[in-house]
């Protein structure tokens, strides 16, 4: 660790390091980054761009009395470790460690929890408020990335920002301009930033002509009066658009957000502006780290790595189920040419970087926009296009009533392809996928699917792409399991697939959580019990035939689901025994009433009691029961 960083231990110690050492400070910060990331993983480009960002703001504000939110906090690293806690960083995104973003329950200096894109803004704009209520008086800033502006939230607040404006004094706006996203980013406001970054700084022209008026004897001071009063027009010639302007923002930069120095005094200036102010900084994602330049996607969120190539530690072995995935779409896609693909600024991660390059004019990616996917695929299920919108599960749920309203009512045949179903490890809380059978369940029209391993993966896209109506299709990340390949029936709508008969007990289970399902069986049966075993399938609709035969034959159901019990699976099959008057004992395995905490998904599933040997353990004792 770097002399400089050593005296940084506590909020606000960064103030006792000399100006004249700043830039030497932020390389022993990246040095630290990327040292402690190649053991951990984690995001390590965007992190590595906001360094002087960072930085200039803890020299600039008191924390914690002063406020911070940074946007999706994929790139609150930098803070962390200058707010006292860059020692616990070898736990980061490890059980009982360090969170990947902003947690309020980790440090005071985390005011705003984040993990999801476009929300900076309103929460900064709520904390504004609650200030003024008080009568306080500290500053407030909001850090979002241009990738992240292209979200409805963040232009809902900037419209009301816009009105509230007399009110906002000490608010700040950092965006933090890297051209990226995850990957690179599109759209309008894309292509605004583009100008905006052409242009020389609005602030400083303004400066110059000002500074040279004055020096005029006699006129010059009056006519630079006048100027003043018609900055608005000036504005309009050199900022194209003046679109923050005209929402009442007043727009300063761009500025180099890699100099320490000019970005301390835009925002010492900013603090002094009335109104609301938004500080345009132009930074690299990956900065200092040559690799990570070199390739910010691939270091946006990475495994531990090699410092010297950059090449993950450890290799990987099999296919994800996003790799068979994206395989199988194309193939289809090179059968009919009606199926389009659709993403919200996840090319990468949903595995459609290939199918764009195969396909460039049926590809769309329609920037972190969610909302805007769903409905656009809706618009073009009406026309007769084939949609596939493939999302994190726990992405799409800022879209549930566009899938309701603009899809389900409509009945149309969007195929929703949710990635990173379930449990999903290191990204924590905010990222987990174990609500999305709680969400669209219960929508009517909806068809709700889960592939037990890889094979069966590739079977529900083909029925998935034939289907008349709206349908999902729920998957993990990671390793796609090429267990039981030898279960191979036709998918049929609406009904399950019987692995095996049992006595007294079986199992019914939902996707990819039978990996653990067989797992207990084979320890069942090495305690002398042989159980059934159910591959669900479809979760809506319910196989009824299977549920019967399943109350009549045996005297234990049990569901085990990669989802939170409530609203989940094994809540359905409560309710069918109810209605249909069977006294079957029941037991649903599944995510307590709780958020899941970053851990590994190995040991999330143990502690939820949906690993193999804790669903056996809870079969034997429900069976002494009996």
């Amino acid at each position: 660790m770097g002399q400089l960083l050593n005296q940084i231990n506590k909020p606000n110690d960064i103030r006792r390091i000399p100006a004249r050492l700043y830039p030497v400070l932020a390389q022993e910060i990246r040095d630290f980054l990327v040292e402690n990331v190649s053991r951990t993983g984690g995001h390590l480009a965007s992190n590595l761009g906001a360094v002087e960002i960072t930085m200039a703001l803890h020299l600039c504000l008191h924390l914690p009395e002063d406020k911070i939110v940074f946007d999706v906090g994929h790139q609150s690293y930098v803070h962390k470790i200058l707010t006292g806690r860059k020692d616990a960083f070898d736990t980061l995104r490890q059980e009982n460690g360090l969170c990947g973003f902003p947690k309020r329950k980790e440090s005071s200096c985390d005011c705003f929890g984040t993990g999801h894109s476009s929300t900076s803004i309103a929460a900064a704009m709520g904390l504004a408020a609650a200030r003024d209520l008080k009568q306080g008086s500290e500053t407030i800033v909001a850090v979002i990335g241009d990738g992240a502006l292209s979200g409805g939230l963040a232009y809902e607040a900037l419209n009301n920002l816009s009105s509230m404006k007399k009110k906002h004094k000490n608010f700040i706006i950092i965006l933090n301009d890297n051209k990226m996203s995850i990957s690179e980013n599109v759209g309008g406001m894309s292509r605004y930033l583009n100008d905006l970054r052409s242009r020389k700084s609005y602030g400083e022209f303004k400066d110059s002509v000002e500074n040279t008026l004055n020096t005029i004897p006699g006129v010059g001071k009056g006519v630079a009066k006048a100027l003043k009063k018609s900055k608005d027009s000036l504005k309009q010639l050199f900022v194209p658009g003046m679109l923050f302007e005209n929402m009442g923002i007043t727009y300063y930069g761009p500025v180099d957000g890699h100099n320490i120095y000019d970005l301390i005094h835009a925002i010492n200036q900013a603090k002094h502006t009335p109104g609301p102010i938004l500080i345009h900084a132009i930074t690299k994602k990956g900065k200092g780290y040559k690799i990570a330049e070199n390739n910010p996607e691939k270091f946006h969120g990475i495994d531990p790595f090699d410092i010297k190539t950059g090449e993950p530690l450890k290799k990987k072995k099999t296919e994800s189920y996003t790799d068979i995935f994206s395989k199988a779409l194309i193939q289809f896609a090179k059968k009919d040419e009606h199926i389009t693909a659709i993403t919200a600024a996840m090319p990468s991660g949903t595995g459609l970087s290939a199918f764009r390059e195969q396909f460039p004019e049926r590809f769309f990616d329609v920037g972190i926009a969610e909302e805007y996917a769903v409905t656009f695929a809706a618009g073009m299920a009406a026309s007769g296009i084939r949609p596939v919108v493939a999302v994190y599960s726990s992405f799409l749920q800022r879209a549930y009533d566009q899938v309701l309203h603009d899809v389900c009512i409509q009945n149309l045949p969007v195929f929703f392809c949710l990635d990173r179903s379930g449990l999903v490890g290191a990204d924590g809380e905010t990222h987990q996928g174990i609500f999305d059978i709680s969400y669209l369940g219960h929508i009517p029209n909806m068809t709700l699917i889960a592939p037990k391993n890889r094979y069966e993966l590739v079977s529900m896209m083909e029925f998935g792409l034939s289907h008349n109506g709206p349908i999902a299709m729920k998957y993990p990340r990671g390793a796609a399991w090429d267990g039981l390949s030898e279960f191979h029936a036709p998918i049929e709508y609406g009904k399950s697939e019987w692995i095996c008969e049992g006595e007294k007990t079986v199992i019914l289970s939902v996707g990819n959580i039978m990996e653990e399902c067989e797992k207990a069986r084979q320890i069942l049966l090495e305690n002398g019990k042989n159980i059934g075993l159910v591959n669900v399938r479809f979760i809506r609709p319910l196989d009824e035939e299977m549920l019967h035969k399943a109350a009549r034959e045996y005297d234990c159901i049990v569901t085990v689901e990669e989802n939170q019990l409530t609203g989940g699976f094994g809540e359905m099959v409560s309710a069918f025994l109810h209605r249909n008057g069977y006294e079957t004992k029941m037991c649903s395995l599944g995510i307590s009433d709780r958020f899941v905490e970053h851990s590994t998904v190995e040991r999330q599933r143990m502690l939820s009691g949906i690993d193999g040997a804790s669903i056996a353990a809870r079969i034997m004792k429900k069976d002494n029961e009996l």
